[in-house]
């Protein structure tokens, strides 16, 4: 088992929550791809978009709804500095995931992190575990608590 999904399942035991981490037997790097996996609507998945603070470097994750895109102004105004995608190297060695497996929880270190209003709608979403081909299912008010993520407008 990887080192990044073993995270994910601590941090979902830490939280006193089962383990709904599913391994498929195909590829759920992109929201479409989980999606068809999970047997659920798009916005139903919880993607994990990382970006850079041009200023501080500092990276900040947007749990977004999976047909939803980020407006990068408004991630700006959430971050309060301008921001930039984030390098693959820096995501890795910052949260401990590598790009198409970030988790929004288990990281090494938790960015600031927001949570699109959108994935509130749902009883329960679905989110990477670490690994490009594993997801978990989660309510959206417990991931946004254990990302520690605040509903914020920032899709377009």
């Amino acid at each position: 088992m990887s080192k990044s999904l073993k995270r994910v399942r601590a941090a979902l035991e830490a939280a006193g929550l089962p383990d709904t981490t599913r391994e498929m037997p195909e590829s759920t790097r992109t929201a479409a791809e989980a999606a068809a996996a999970a047997g659920c609507e798009i916005d139903q998945i919880a993607k994990s978009i990382i970006f850079a603070g041009e200023t501080s470097g500092a990276l900040y994750l947007f749990l977004t709804a999976g047909g939803n895109q980020v407006d990068p102004a408004k991630a700006s105004a959430a971050a309060g500095e301008p921001l930039t995608r984030a390098d693959g190297k820096a995501v890795r060695d910052i949260t401990g995931f590598a790009i198409g497996g970030v988790a929004p929880i288990g990281h090494l270190t938790a960015p600031t992190a927001f949570l699109d209003p959108r994935l509130t709608e749902f009883p329960s979403v679905w989110a990477a575990a670490g690994t490009p081909r594993h997801i978990f299912e989660i309510a959206p008010a417990e991931m946004g608590r254990l990302a520690e993520a605040a509903p914020t407008e920032f899709t377009q």
